[in-house]
């Protein structure tokens, strides 16, 4: 009799212990179930102001962005999570909907994790259209010969740019042509990131090849301010290896693009512009600053900037107004005026006032609608804090040594002033395309599909 009350006991004991452990685990389960409502609630909560203040300033991005079929969209949040820029998309109602457009710089990578196919990769807006060069599949355009890649064919994203760079010389070099004597087999313009990885490749096929750039080597990111983090993504480039960032300075990104022109043995002719390309004779002719070229081919590795936007204005040919931000330490103390609503501007001045310059920022708009929301909630910040001043609705009238004149709502102001930093964009080389005879279609949110897509 003992040795079965016994027994109970612990049968008894190990009965509570079971509904003890049974009752702790719906207690954790509560819990975490409760804790991931409202964090769900809040994000939710979050991405719903985001989408509202994003409707209101009517904001795109510059380059390819993803559009949500509310239809098919199942709200799995796959999207969400692989986006590498983070607070690009949110779920609402069960739906993912593009809550912080500016932060897409098109990696593609939702429209990849979509498990029903709700996301498209559309570029432009009704309100805002973008230029497109019409390419074949091997990246050539309606002029024979000629080929665009990167960010000019609307793949900003560096990964995307130089992967189509490879892929197109090394297309290009399966189908040469007979060489012609004083004729370069290719000509490549431009040298940033896809036209070094265009020049990389041609030099691993053993092209006859010429690169040129208007500027210097890097291409669009001379024009970051210092320590702009750029994001991108691991590369192979033939005769170099693999290319392997993910979130880089300027300066380290800067430093990978002179020593792949080191260990390679690049030569690049900068400070060289081109200023026209027809055929003469059955090659194309290209038209420099320097003088002119012979080529089988071309490729346009040129960033959408095209050349620095100028103002106009008097004053603008002195030498204290520059269109780049290179060391924001030169203006320690100094007056500076920035120009311009978008990102770069922002950066720009957010830049000189951590270096501890004056700054005045002129926008010609009433809201900056182009700007990443982490710039847009610095620029709010400092403002509030008055370490700089914005002056909206604003246009540049006269630029002197030591002053600069402003309409402001219509009214003339006049300022003490020391450098003007112009920041207002790039003119887009559409009429340089279509003088090579290159034809061009305006994308208004149409769903965009790049030649070779990686």
């Amino acid at each position: 009799m003992f040795a079965l009350s016994v027994e109970g006991m612990l049968a008894h004991i190990a009965m509570d212990y079971v509904l003890l452990a049974a009752l702790v685990g719906i207690v954790v389960v509560a819990v975490f179930t409760v804790r991931g409502a409202i964090r769900s609630q809040n994000l939710e909560k979050a991405a719903r102001e985001d989408y509202e203040q994003a409707l209101a300033q009517g904001s795109i991005p510059a380059s390819l962005y993803p559009s949500v079929d509310l239809n098919t969209c199942l709200g799995t949040g796959n999207c969400v999570e692989v986006c590498p820029e983070k607070d690009v998309l949110g779920i609402i109602g069960g739906k993912a909907r593009i809550v912080n457009p500016t932060s897409c710089i098109g990696h593609g990578e939702c429209h990849r994790a979509c498990p029903v196919q709700a996301i498209s990769l559309v570029i432009g807006s009704e309100k805002r259209g973008v230029d497109i060069p019409l390419l074949k599949p091997n990246f050539e355009t309606s002029a024979p010969g000629v080929f665009v890649v990167g960010e000019l064919g609307g793949m900003g994203l560096i990964y995307n740019a130089m992967n189509q760079a490879v892929q197109c010389v090394q297309q290009l070099a399966k189908k040469p042509l007979q060489k012609i004597s004083g004729v370069h087999e290719l000509v490549i313009v431009g040298a940033g990131p896809a036209g070094l990885a265009a020049s990389v490749t041609a030099k691993n096929e053993n092209v006859d090849f010429v690169t040129l750039d208007q500027e210097s080597v890097g291409g669009t990111v001379l024009h970051y301010p210092r320590q702009k983090i750029v994001m991108t993504r691991p590369v192979e480039l033939p005769g170099y290896g693999w290319v392997r960032l993910d979130t880089i300075e300027k300066e380290s990104l800067l430093n990978i693009w002179l020593d792949i022109v080191d260990r390679v043995g690049l030569s690049i002719q900068t400070e060289t512009k081109v200023e026209k390309i027809h055929r003469e004779r059955g090659v194309l002719l290209i038209e420099t600053s320097k003088g002119a070229l012979r080529a089988q081919r071309v490729i346009l590795a040129l960033g959408r900037r095209g050349s620095p936007r100028r103002l106009g204005v008097p004053g603008e040919e002195l030498g204290n107004v520059t269109y780049r931000l290179i060391e924001p330490d030169a203006y320690t103390g100094k007056r500076c005026l920035v120009v311009g609503g978008g990102d770069s501007a922002v950066e720009t001045a957010l830049s000189l006032v951590e270096a501890g310059a004056l700054v005045r920022l002129v926008h010609r708009g009433k809201v900056f609608d182009r700007i990443k929301m982490a710039n847009r909630r610095k620029l709010e910040e400092a403002e509030e804090a008055e370490m700089l001043h914005i002056c909206r609705e604003a246009e540049v009238k006269r630029i002197e040594r030591d002053a600069v004149t402003l309409s402001i709502g219509g009214k003339p102001h006049r300022f003490r002033n020391n450098y003007v930093i112009i920041q207002a964009g790039g003119v887009l080389p559409k009429s340089f395309l279509e003088s090579i005879g290159i034809e061009v279609q305006r994308y208004q949110g149409e769903v965009f599909a790049p030649a070779n897509p990686s």
